[in-house]
């Protein structure tokens, strides 16, 4: 079984069309698991719906609560791009044990529709949750960087390997 945590991030935002501003309402994440014919034996939880620019050091440690009181070995967290590496360091340095953890999230609203990566970037998590060891990882662009060796580069918005 796969838990997934929810925190909010612009992966779980809604567009206001009258004002033209994202906001939060509920999780896509039943309509995504559905949409991409998930079979796998899942369990969702949201935590908190925050743009991660707004998540405190409380919030992360909720986060590494419910990391380590989770009965599952595989746990996806969505999570906003601004602060995602901030969080994976937060959980590795708590040493959560014997558990993979991929933070993913989206540039781009899965409520944008075809335009979002956020269901590729869904996909992609839930498969490096179930290929990798344990450990703390980021899913981001098709790839998974360990939590230690990533950036989001803020020029392309892209995530990549920090420079050795």
């Amino acid at each position: 079984m796969i838990q997934i945590f929810i925190t909010g991030g612009t992966f779980d935002k809604d567009y206001n069309f009258i004002t033209g501003k994202l906001y939060f309402k509920d999780t896509h994440m039943h309509d995504m698991m559905e949409r991409g014919r998930c079979t796998l034996d899942i369990d969702i939880k949201t935590l908190m719906m925050v743009d991660s620019l707004e998540m405190t050091d409380m919030d992360r440690e909720n986060i590494i609560h419910n990391c380590r009181r989770s009965p599952h070995e595989n746990i996806v967290l969505t999570h906003g791009t601004d602060r995602m590496v901030e969080t994976a360091k937060a959980i590795a340095e708590a040493d959560v044990k014997d558990k993979t953890i991929v933070l993913t999230g989206a540039m781009i609203p899965y409520a944008f529709g075809t335009s979002s990566d956020g269901f590729f970037n869904l996909g992609a998590a839930m498969a490096f949750a179930q290929a990798n060891p344990p450990g703390v990882y980021i899913a981001m662009n098709g790839r998974c960087f360990p939590w230690h060796n990533v950036r989001k580069n803020l020029k392309t918005g892209f995530f990549e390997e920090l420079a050795s």
